[in-house]
């Protein structure tokens, strides 16, 4: 599962590690997106990038992903309640790994699932 800031910076930088670790794991791995995650997409490019809105949608729309909805109920936390939903989603989806760059996902150590920054990710997959 890549978080927002994954996928928008995949949609800034098409060669960035952001990007090549969305599409390895879209290719290689099922992929899942909770609409917390996706509505959050749109709602930032909007604001801060609306002349990308139209790519962002394309990218969203060319990405083969599940979508859950993000459960309301807990069953680990997270510091930060904006991350909150994602973690739900993760934990009712049973994610293996989450892709971030978030601090509050990568300081929870969480086993599963495991939160690893798109460098970790291209790094365990020789995408370098």
């Amino acid at each position: 599962m890549p978080d927002t800031n994954v996928i928008i910076s995949a949609l800034l930088w098409p060669d960035s590690k952001p990007a090549r670790a969305l599409a390895h794991a879209a290719l290689y791995h099922e992929l899942l997106l909770c609409d917390h995650i996706v509505q959050e997409v749109r709602e930032v490019v909007r604001r801060k990038w609306p002349h990308l809105l139209k790519d962002a949608d394309a990218l969203l729309d060319e990405l083969a992903y599940d979508l859950l909805a993000a459960p309301q109920e807990a069953k680990r936390s997270i510091a930060d309640p904006k991350d909150q939903p994602i973690l739900n989603a993760a934990v009712a989806g049973r994610v293996d790994v989450v892709i971030t760059s978030d601090r509050h996902f990568l300081e929870a150590r969480l086993d599963c699932p495991r939160a690893m920054t798109p460098s970790e990710y291209c790094d365990t997959h020789d995408l370098s």
